[in-house]
């Protein structure tokens, strides 16, 4: 079975300068960029059936990972690099 990819930079390739802009400068989007990240990767590994966990504890997870990228989301569209 193929796997999505749902990082951030797969999921919003055209904000590719604005991830790198705000992780290096804006430390709320940092930590919120490492927990989806975290969270990314551990939805990555039961659904690869790494690791075992209940159906409903999966859905938790990915809700979680979807209410993340609409904050950063949000965050990436206000971001103006300065030139």
């Amino acid at each position: 079975m193929t796997l999505e990819k749902h990082d951030l930079h797969h999921e919003f390739p055209e904000f590719t300068d604005e991830i790198h802009h705000l992780k290096l400068n804006d430390n709320h989007f940092a930590r919120l960029f490492t927990e989806y990240h975290e969270i990314d990767h551990e939805v990555n590994r039961i659904e690869q059936g790494v690791e075992n966990t209940s159906d409903e504890y999966l859905e938790g997870k990915k809700k979680q990972r979807l209410k993340l990228k609409d904050k950063l989301f949000v965050m990436l569209k206000k971001v103006q690099i300065p030139a």
